[in-house]
């Protein structure tokens, strides 16, 4: 009840409290002391410091990167040889080429196979056997050939005995003839006891028998030159036929190919399905008249090349070279110039007024690498000096017909003319204005 009867005041019945204002400070002013003053010196110092040696160094490192990309040579003393390179493929001067069999027929265009073939680098010995071509049908063709032979000298025979019973009879006609001409006669010894008719009958008769004897002696020559001429002709086909066997037994022995020479063997190329060339193998279907191979004299290899029609007047018979086979890099030989073309030919794609001339290079050297149809290059020694001062071609500068040099002095590099007397692709030859151990440049 005494809840109901004193209810506790709203808050609008209350009284608000007086709360005092408080007034704002101002801001204190916080002092810094030398020490921080002096640690921000050090940092600031030490960051231009450090940035001053960096900037330095960057400057020395792009000096010397400049220093270093110019390049430079050293002048030197010593044999010079002035050389012209020209290119070519190595042969054998003494070697021999094996074809596929010709065959001497009507076969001759037909395709062969090849059953054996010997290897590539073999060295064989004279009448070595290198290849054989599989004869076939020839063979059986050979045999049908004798059996023709075996019944023409038959029918050659055969045809002896019946000219024997024909000439038998035609003599036996003969010598009827003869016995009808001399009855005749004696009929006609009669004649005095005849009538006219009968005697002129009897005149008739034997006349007529002494024709038919003489036209019987005229068959008689004329019957053995018919004989004659038949066995001629029957010789002749034996003949001809006795040929057609040799011809294909030559054949037969011909499908098996024999060295004629001690050598190397080299097998050549052939061309294939979709222009693809690769070596002749067994199995291979061959045209007759198709290089196999070659037997090659590796003690008498060459190099044959061609020189532009300009070269040709500095290249002599006698002159040394150094021959590289691109195949093997390392490979140096010596060589010399043994043959020079005396007419320049033109090439077959090239236009008409380009002229070459053939050369060849023996190789003085042996190499057991070193076989045919290698590209190679020699090098023709042209011109040598000894004991001259040879200045890098690359350093040479000309100007207004002069020739010029820098020559390394201190830092730098000073202009100095030269006399230049020869020179070939990498080298020149000076004679005046510089010496040997001079550092030229370059570039």
């Amino acid at each position: 009840m005494s809840a109901l009867t004193n209810p506790a005041p709203s808050p609008a019945q209350r009284s608000p409290q007086r709360i005092a204002p408080v007034a704002p400070q101002p801001p204190q002013k916080k002092s810094i002391p030398w020490k921080g003053w002096l640690i921000f010196g050090v940092i600031v110092g030490g960051t231009l410091f450090a940035y001053q040696r960096w900037d330095a160094a960057q400057q020395q490192a792009a000096q010397r990167s400049a220093v270093a990309t110019i390049r430079t040579a050293t002048v030197t003393s010593g044999s010079f040889a002035r050389t012209i390179r020209i290119g070519g493929v190595t042969t054998a001067r003494q070697f021999a080429n094996i074809i596929a069999p010709r065959l001497r027929g009507p076969e001759a265009r037909n395709q062969m196979e090849l059953l054996r073939l010997i290897k590539n680098g073999t060295w064989v010995k004279p009448s070595q056997e290198l290849a054989q071509v599989d004869p076939g049908y020839l063979v059986d063709h050979v045999d049908d050939i004798k059996s023709t032979i075996d019944q023409a000298k038959l029918d050659v025979e055969k045809r002896k005995a019946e000219q024997d019973v024909e000439s038998e009879g035609i003599r036996q006609t003969l010598r009827v003839n003869q016995s009808a001409v001399d009855k005749a006669k004696l009929d006609n010894q009669a004649a005095e006891v005849r009538t006219d008719i009968e005697r002129e009958l009897l005149t008739l008769a034997q006349d007529e028998a002494v024709a038919r004897y003489k036209q019987s002696e005229l068959d008689v020559p004329q019957k053995a030159i018919v004989h004659g001429s038949e066995l001629k002709i029957l010789g002749f086909t034996t003949e001809r036929h006795v040929r057609h066997h040799d011809r294909h037994v030559n054949d037969v022995k011909a499908f098996t190919v024999f060295s004629p020479m001690e050598g190397l063997v080299v097998l050549s190329s052939a061309q294939r399905g979709g222009g693809e060339s690769n070596q002749v193998r067994e199995g291979d279907q061959v045209n007759p008249g198709q290089p196999l191979l070659k037997v090659v004299n590796p003690k008498s290899m060459q190099v044959e090349a061609t020189i532009n029609q300009a070269e040709s007047t500095v290249i002599r018979l006698g002159q040394k070279a150094m021959i590289g086979v691109d195949a093997f890099p390392g490979m140096q030989l010596k060589g010399t110039v043994y043959s020079i073309g005396a007419l320049a030919a033109g090439g077959f794609r090239q236009n008409y007024y380009i002229r070459t001339v053939p050369v060849r290079i023996s190789i003085d050297e042996t190499d057991p690498r070193l076989i045919p149809d290698l590209s190679a290059s020699a090098d023709v020694v042209l011109e040598t000096q000894k004991n001259a001062t040879m200045v890098p071609l690359g350093a040479i500068r000309r100007e207004a017909g002069k020739s010029f040099v820098y020559v390394k002095q201190g830092e730098g590099f000073a202009k100095r003319e030269v006399t230049v007397s020869t020179a070939n692709y990498l080298q020149a030859v000076v004679t005046s204005g510089v010496k040997a151990g001079d550092v030229v440049r370059l570039d």
